[in-house]
């Protein structure tokens, strides 16, 4: 279509649509000059064929392969102003040697490499046969047949073209598998959306040694790396209330049967939100301090049965011990025009009550510096408890991770 034909029309044009994306996402939040100049060069409609332009440059996921087992897609064309948050956290340089876990459409490994410029080089791995060739096809369409696309397991890498300077995961992370540390070079960066106590930050770490600290995490959402396990669900009410929570955490629904039978206490905090406002710093907070939090879902059904409503039905953060509860609740009072929105939780079974008031104690600092965000470092499994630095310990699989606020 010319210039001229989409005047008439006022159709705009692929090159206009990209363009508009990327400005939505500078409105959002700055971006350095190379990334935005990747967004501006990198055509997201090839990666997306047979999608009507006007949709590939939205602001959103494209599913590209369902999943039959499951309600969560195989793999995703992810959120282009995540992709874009993602890679600034990632900070490539011009020569970088950059390994990306999950190839998806090879939208990001284009990005990549158009960051690494002529001198550096991307490879990119899927465990998935089709969605490898869908990348390798996308990406040879324009020019980028110099990325190196493989069919690999991204729990193992791929050693074979490492040390690298830069590994980013497009994949839901549980733990850090042990075959990422030797891949990883000193002082390289690595940026992966972490998975903990039910709740998801695409976290940016920088290794030293046999350690990985961080230096900012974001929210997202991404669809879990296959093969990690550490996740579990627990079903309550005859399945119509969900915790999601890490396989650490003593949660046994026989415990949990009748805690729905009696009316919650709520306990209300003086922290107000505006209706635009995230609050997901409250869940992020009380992961730094407690080893009960995990994520509540609450079916339609259950909200009809009379289950009192959390925050957000479908993912609200939860304190759970033994045969008790208490998760994050709101109401709108209009006592406050520009905050009308007052937090507090609510607690069930026999300690819900005292379960409630340790959740508005989170609230309650939480609201006192809303924008703070812990510090996170990761060892290997094997690190004794003395070689740790101070914070709260979690224990995965295959490393350790300590979260603090300084």
């Amino acid at each position: 279509m010319t210039k001229e034909t989409s005047a008439v029309n006022n159709t705009p044009t692929v090159d206009e649509l990209r363009n508009q994306l990327v400005d939505q996402i500078l409105a959002q939040r700055p971006l350095p000059a190379g990334i935005e100049r990747a967004l501006r060069t990198v055509h997201r409609e090839v990666h997306l064929p047979g999608l009507d332009p006007t949709d590939a440059y939205s602001n959103k996921a494209v599913t590209i392969k369902d999943n039959p087992d499951g309600p969560l897609a195989l793999s995703c064309a992810s959120v282009p102003s995540v992709v874009a948050t993602m890679l600034a956290q990632l900070d490539v340089r011009p020569g970088h040697h950059v390994l990306e876990i999950g190839a998806g459409t090879g939208y990001n490994a284009a990005l990549l490499s158009e960051l690494v410029g002529p001198k550096g080089q991307v490879t990119t791995i899927d465990i998935d046969s089709d969605v490898a060739l869908h990348a390798r096809t996308a990406l040879n369409r324009p020019g980028y047949e110099h990325v190196r696309m493989m069919e690999h397991d991204g729990l193992l890498g791929a050693p074979e073209h490492g040390p690298y300077d830069r590994i980013i995961a497009t994949v839901g992370i549980w733990d850090v598998p042990p075959a990422w540390w030797g891949q990883l070079a000193d002082h390289g960066r690595l940026v992966m959306p972490f998975r903990w106590r039910g709740q998801t930050r695409s976290v940016a770490l920088t290794r030293t040694g046999n350690s990985l600290a961080s230096d900012g995490m974001e929210l997202c959402g991404f669809v879990p790396i296959v093969g990690q396990d550490g996740e579990r669900t627990t079903g309550l009410a005859d399945n119509t209330v969900r915790l999601h929570h890490d396989q650490d955490q003593p949660i046994d629904a026989n415990d949990l049967d009748e805690v729905f039978s009696s009316p919650p206490v709520d306990v209300w905090t003086d922290v107000r939100v505006g209706r635009q406002e995230s609050f997901d710093g409250i869940w992020l907070r009380a992961t730094a301090f407690e080893d009960d939090i995990c994520r509540l879902e609450v079916t339609k059904k259950a909200l009809e049965r009379g289950v009192r409503r959390p925050v957000i039905p479908v993912r609200s953060p939860a304190l759970v011990l033994g045969d008790s509860l208490a998760y994050l609740i709101a109401e709108r009072d209009g006592a406050d025009a520009e905050r009308p929105v007052r937090l507090g939780a609510a607690g069930c079974g026999s300690s819900g009550p005292a379960l409630a008031r340790r959740f508005a104690a989170h609230i309650t600092a939480w609201g006192a510096d809303r924008l703070a965000v812990p510090h996170l470092t990761v060892f290997p499994s094997e690190t004794a408890d003395r070689d740790l630095p101070e914070g709260h310990v979690m224990n995965k699989q295959d490393s350790r991770v300590v979260l603090s606020y300084e």
